[in-house]
């Protein structure tokens, strides 16, 4: 195994809310906004929105597990989206918003299915989690005007009222986690 910091890759709805929570995480390196599991090469936010990718809307983590272990970053991922609702996040609705988690080690799919079925025995959620696990397969970047769009367009209406709120929450869930320099 290299030297080089894990990287984790999440689907929790549109990624500009969870990328919005993840910029926040302390020990979170780097946080990219794209597409993955799908089975065309690079494909573009229209041809993912249009269903017939297979891609996710995900967001990418590189983490320092020194900082954040990865059973953290998961706690986050699960109290900031609903894990229950096939191919849907709120109004978003398609495959391209399923709940996932994308893993690049081991120890990462081992976490993620112990998590899942302490939250199913504690029937947390009400309905059974329908976040698929599975290693990361074809990512892509997505487009340069989708990365940190909640910090370049906190104003614009689906900012303030749906990513916003989440960012919120888990600011108050999860003040420990925070980033000094964002949480001011």
């Amino acid at each position: 195994m290299s030297n080089d910091p894990p990287i984790l890759v999440l689907g929790g709805g549109c990624f500009w809310c969870t990328e919005a929570v993840f910029d926040r995480v302390r020990g979170v390196l780097d946080v990219e906004s794209g597409y993955s599991n799908g089975h065309v090469q690079q494909p573009s936010y229209e041809q993912v929105c249009s269903g017939h990718t297979g891609h996710n809307e995900v967001v990418r983590l590189v983490y320092d597990p020194a900082q954040v272990s990865v059973r953290q970053l998961l706690g986050i991922f699960f109290a900031t989206h609903d894990p229950t609702t096939p191919n849907r996040q709120g109004n978003d609705v398609g495959t391209q918003y399923r709940s996932a988690i994308y893993t690049t080690r081991p120890e990462q799919e081992q976490a993620a299915r112990e998590l899942i079925a302490e939250l199913e025995q504690a029937k947390l959620f009400g309905a059974p989690i329908v976040t698929e696990v599975l290693p990361l397969a074809n990512y892509w970047p997505a487009e340069a005007y989708h990365q940190d769009y909640y910090q370049q367009h906190p104003d614009q209406g689906y900012c303030a009222y749906v990513v916003g709120p989440k960012v919120a929450k888990f600011r108050k869930q999860f003040s420990e986690l925070l980033k000094p320099e964002v949480g001011a």
